[in-house]
């Protein structure tokens, strides 16, 4: 168990630079989210539902996060900071990184039917913060969502999703490659907010600029009303 520990918490120290020692990571809300929430889900397994409950509901009184006792959660989870919210029938595999403000949330069924609400996790998963995964949605293997995207369609292994609906963006090559992204996102000049600001009202100019031009066409094209044409003949005859 103690090795078990120690692992975990060096799976820890390699995803987040600022820890100085294994004894700070201990101090971390997300890492007593994670020992909280593997007491409740043994308690929901044995259908003891309401004390599940309590130990969810003293979990997010102490470290701010919320874990519905349902959820299945694989090995070396880590919530860096807090604030988040998973649902009942999330999925979480191995190695799966969420940053603060994260929502695995649930989607009201179609059919009425109740069953799988919530998304799938697949290993390796970095989910940056403030992102929204909503409904019974899979995220592929090692996979990256953007800060505040919000992912409602499934997504394929290895993919970086960013926006409103979240779309698949490229990544260089040597960022794809790196064993762990933090945040989720390459930092890098190419995925400026401000440059994509940019292009976006450079767009807007474009298509500007081009409705100009035709109605600029329109107006130099004489064209005379129908009413008109009887008096133009009539004044030649004359």
């Amino acid at each position: 168990m103690v090795r078990n520990l120690i692992a975990y918490l060096d799976s820890v120290k390699s995803r987040d630079p600022a820890p100085r020692s294994r004894a700070e990571i201990l101090l971390y809300p997300g890492v007593w989210s994670l020992a909280f929430h593997r007491v409740a889900h043994r308690l929901y397994r044995a259908r003891l539902f309401f004390l599940a409950r309590a130990v969810n509901h003293l979990s997010r009184f102490l470290t701010g996060n919320d874990i519905h006792p349902g959820a299945t959660i694989g090995k070396r989870f880590f919530i860096d900071h807090g604030f988040t919210v998973i649902g009942e029938t999330a999925e979480i595999g191995d190695d799966v990184t969420l940053y603060q403000n994260v929502t695995l949330g649930g989607t009201d069924p179609a059919n009425g039917i109740a069953g799988k609400r919530h998304p799938t996790l697949h290993d390796g998963v970095i989910v940056g913060s403030g992102a929204q995964v909503l409904g019974p949605v899979q995220v592929g293997k090692r996979a990256r969502v953007g800060a505040n995207a919000v992912v409602t369609k499934d997504v394929a292994d290895g993919a970086t999703m960013v926006g409103i609906p979240a779309r698949p963006m490229l990544v260089d090559v040597t960022a794809y490659q790196r064993d762990f992204m933090p945040y989720g996102t390459p930092c890098t000049d190419c995925f400026d907010p401000e440059k994509q600001k940019l292009e976006l009202l450079q767009c807007e100019v474009e298509q500007l600029q081009k409705r100009l031009a035709e109605l600029m066409a329109e107006r130099q094209t004489p064209v005379l009303p129908a009413d008109d044409a009887p008096l133009f003949k009539e004044r030649g005859r004359a």
